[in-house]
């Protein structure tokens, strides 16, 4: 079950922003990620919450999985973007490396990854880890 974060709080990617002004309107579908590095984040932001939903719909339906169960014992806790390669709004294609720290039962850990991203018809979409 989705635990999504109020308007007016920090946003879970740790852009800066709050929530309403960052990931939030991306995962209510109010507007589509400008960019890949923002498809990202609000991916993160998500996991954080719990939504695999958004991210099912955000997965490139040549990758995506049938169905998502996330583990409700894992806390997403903070996102570090490490690099980007185009994923710009007029790009076709980009990159995001970064790291993803969490908390679950067994203690602490982290997710690096260079994720490769693939725009369509104007919308971004998750494609693969590129290592």
């Amino acid at each position: 079950m989705p635990i999504t974060p109020a308007d007016d709080a920090r946003c879970p990617c740790l852009s800066g922003l709050t929530f309403g002004e960052c990931c939030g309107p991306l995962l209510r579908g109010e507007r589509m990620a400008p960019t890949a590095l923002q498809l990202m984040r609000s991916r993160f932001s998500a996991f954080a919450a719990g939504d695999a939903r958004y991210l099912l719909a955000t997965a490139h339906p040549s990758t995506r999985p049938s169905r998502l169960d996330l583990d409700d014992d894992q806390r997403w806790y903070r996102l570090d973007i490490l690099g980007t390669s185009a994923g710009g709004p007029l790009d076709t294609t980009g990159t995001v490396e970064f790291i993803a720290y969490f908390r679950g039962p067994d203690g602490r850990g982290e997710l690096h990854e260079l994720s490769r991203f693939v725009r369509e018809d104007g919308r971004w979409f998750y494609l693969e880890d590129a290592d």
